[in-house]
């Protein structure tokens, strides 16, 4: 579900819109988050072809110098490419759904339902960068194999960001992901581990019904309570999770949220 609100700037009087996303937290309860918007995005793309290029030459260049003989090392050569051709798969999955040019704008990839995607869904968006950026399109109508019209399909995947209500790409419709912007709403943590004293005490072992996606979601919804103290959010998720685990507790809603946190790690680690 989609929606869009007007922001008030007053420190400039600016009114700028900004198109949220409302994403089911599989606690049957609806979060917003901000849909990244196409400025952002396009940014983060030339950042990390400025990144790529900027290794491509640095590495031809130290490949010159100690290798002046190409034909003997295109085992090397291949190696070389790699990082280039792997890049956003590698980065997305190791940086959490972040590149170095999404990080720089601060922006991420989510899955639809507002959890983390799955290396699967990170590497369909990696293939289907050939549909969304297809710049061999231009290799093909220099040789002659495709007739000079085809170069509209080199848009392909911006015209997807701009039609598509989540403003996804060909790569994230396939994949069921979305960007969202991470600087106008609460950190997203990633990772469903958080520190526990050595001598802590498990509360609920029902706890351990939930699955790392829904921990994960849960810890997320804790940082946007702290974060707009929205406390009827933290109580509505914790009567959803109580009456999911029959859990019977006299602990605050937030403070029962972050011991189900503290006790799924604990029991994760046993």
């Amino acid at each position: 579900m989609l929606s869009t609100y007007r922001l008030i700037d007053l420190s400039t009087q600016s009114i700028q819109t900004t198109m949220l996303v409302k994403l089911d937290t599989g606690f049957n309860i609806e979060v917003e988050f901000p849909i990244s918007p196409f400025a952002k995005r396009l940014l983060a793309c030339i950042i990390d072809w400025a990144v790529m290029f900027a290794y491509l030459w640095l590495g031809s260049k130290m490949l010159v110098l100690f290798s002046p003989r190409w034909g003997q090392i295109a085992w090397v050569e291949v190696l070389f490419g790699l990082p280039v051709l792997l890049y956003h798969p590698i980065l997305e999955i190791t940086m959490n759904g972040q590149s170095f040019g999404k990080k720089a704008m601060s922006i991420k990839v989510i899955a639809e339902d507002g959890g983390q995607p799955t290396i699967s869904q990170y590497l369909i968006r990696w293939i289907f960068r050939i549909a969304d950026f297809p710049i061999w399109v231009f290799g093909m109508i220099a040789a002659g194999a495709l007739p000079w019209w085809c170069s509209i399909f080199f848009f392909s995947g911006i015209a997807s960001v701009i039609a598509s209500p989540k403003s996804q790409r060909i790569g994230d419709l396939l994949a069921g992901t979305i960007i969202i912007d991470t600087k106008t709403t609460t950190s997203w943590e990633d990772t469903v581990f958080t520190e526990i004293e050595s001598t802590y005490q498990p509360r609920y072992p029902e706890v351990m019904r939930l699955s790392d996606k829904d921990i994960n979601t849960l810890k997320t919804i804790i940082g946007t309570v702290k974060k707009k103290h929205d406390f009827d959010l933290s109580l509505r998720i914790a009567d959803r999770i109580k009456s999911k685990l029959s859990i019977s507790t006299d602990q605050n809603s937030l403070d029962f949220l972050e011991t189900l946190l503290k006790d799924y790690n604990y029991y994760s680690t046993k």
